[in-house]
């Protein structure tokens, strides 16, 4: 499908790998100016020659922490006016309730709800004076069901979900829409230290904790880097423009929930 994009600007967060790459390359693909974020300038930089050399689009990289005032401004201003805008950020470490204290939520809050936040207020008026703009966030099957070892990113993504759900239509009709894709279980980094968690904790190897999270996914298989970019970039594309404010789940049907 012809997405209407070529040509645009996007900014894609924490995309040196993962999911953030995935719509990094959707994105390209489809003919969009990339620029790419991540801390480390190493990873970074390959992803970005990778994309290049696969796609031919222009990629600018930026290596700078996202969630500090200071990585969010060294990326507005190499990035320029930006049409596309992706958010994301790795996800708060998992634990127990009574773990936590008034700094573990303030990091969570600040990665995962506040920094989205900033970005949005920076890039929306931008987006709103040229009439057309696309945001998409990305944070987690956890805002649907809640992930009781998450419970930091369970918090902080539920805020950002909340301001989302009434930004989203006071710039609707600008000609801007925001959307939330909602993340199961990937075949990422985080799977892995995850799946590690539960393997050590129950005394069993990596593959055996893997096969037992996929075996409770009725897709029974965790998805791909690829298929989350090319939602991404639908949801970016001129196609989506009456998607306004909402929680699309790609979780291979793990959330049992009827809406």
């Amino acid at each position: 499908m012809e997405l209407g994009i070529a040509g645009k600007r996007a900014l894609v967060c924490a995309s040196s790998k993962g999911l953030g790459r995935g719509c990094a390359e959707a994105l390209a693909e489809a003919g969009v100016s990339v620029v790419m974020n991540a801390r480390g300038a190493e990873a970074l930089e390959a992803a970005a020659t990778e994309i290049r050399a696969a796609h031919g689009s222009e990629v600018i990289t930026v290596a700078a922490d996202i969630t500090t005032e200071e990585g969010r401004a060294k990326v507005l201003t190499a990035a320029g006016p930006v049409d596309i805008l992706v958010t994301n950020a790795g996800g708060p470490p998992p634990g127990m309730w009574s773990d936590w204290d008034r700094d573990d939520f303030i990091a969570a809050l600040d990665a995962n709800m506040l920094t989205p936040i900033a970005l949005m207020t920076a890039l929306l008026p931008g987006m709103m004076e040229r009439g057309w703009g696309r945001v998409v966030n990305i944070t987690s099957q956890s805002v649907k069901a809640p992930i009781p070892v998450l419970g930091l990113s369970n918090a902080a993504r539920a805020g950002l979900t909340g301001y989302v759900a009434g930004t989203a239509r006071q710039v609707a009709p600008h000609g801007v829409t925001i959307n939330n894709l909602l993340p199961g279980i990937h075949a990422t980094d985080r799977a892995v230290a995850l799946d590690r968690g539960v393997a050590e904790a129950e005394g069993i190897t990596l593959d055996e904790a893997r096969a037992k999270r996929a075996a409770t996914i009725p897709a029974r298989r965790y998805g791909t880097a690829e298929e989350f970019g090319a939602a991404c970039a639908f949801l970016c594309s001129q196609h989506a423009g009456f998607i306004i404010g909402q929680n699309i789940l790609l979780d291979g049907g793990a959330v049992n929930a009827t809406l």
